[in-house]
């Protein structure tokens, strides 16, 4: 009832999110002119773009089928993460969270910048993955989210579990990083609105509709 009169009032606080535990990442730089770009890469940004471009083809940007792709090809050869692979929908919802510049699709950075989260959320994954099963079972989790950066209370751990678990409560590796990438985004978009740092935000009806629905 208390979310309904905010709603209708046209306002919504949203407010519990402290700021001190949560470690969202730096968002990707904004997209610069691809010869500026070039002219002052280090040479790791260039030879990543060399790989970029291979995968993502002339137009230089990944499309959520493209994205699927690409991870499904990778993490086929890993015989060590448990997954049923990472579906159109899940990538779509990762490029939706990532598209700063509402392409619909992945430019040079915002991929380099999952790329990087990924690797780092696959390393978390492998460390907590106590049992070697090739999944993070229920009593794993939340030790592992802990160290991703994500602290989750009890309320928020079982709403994770109930949308990105399986019925035993066990998350595999696409699941584990897409519950990441939706974090991580959502993290950053309420980091970017906590304009005076005090942990909680004010937005109206159609900010929050814009923030959640392409995300």
């Amino acid at each position: 009832m208390y979310l309904a009169k905010n709603l209708i009032g046209g306002l919504l606080d949203v407010v519990g999110i402290d700021k001190n535990q949560f470690v969202p990442s730096d968002p990707p730089p904004a997209r610069r002119p691809q010869a500026y770009a070039e002219q002052n890469e280090s040479d790791e940004e260039r030879q990543f773009r060399k790989v970029f471009q291979q995968l993502a083809g002339d137009d230089m940007e990944v499309s959520p089928n493209e994205l699927r792709d690409i991870l499904n090809r990778i993490i086929s050869k890993r015989g060590d993460l448990k997954t049923d692979g990472f579906s159109v929908e899940s990538c779509k919802g990762m490029v939706s969270v990532l598209d700063c510049d509402s392409t619909g699709k992945l430019g040079f950075h915002e991929f380099k910048f999952l790329w990087n989260n990924i690797k780092k959320w696959q390393a978390v994954y492998k460390a907590h993955d106590a049992d070697c099963s090739g999944v993070i079972s229920s009593q794993e989790l939340p030790a592992a989210f802990i160290a991703a950066g994500f602290p989750a209370n009890d309320q928020l751990f079982q709403l994770i579990v109930r949308r990105y678990s399986d019925e035993r409560g066990d998350m595999d590796f696409d699941n584990y990083i897409g519950c990441l990438v939706r974090l991580d985004g959502m993290c950053r978009a309420f980091k970017t609105l906590d304009q005076d740092n005090n942990g909680s935000i004010k937005v109206n009806v159609q900010e929050w509709l814009q923030l959640t629905m392409y995300s």
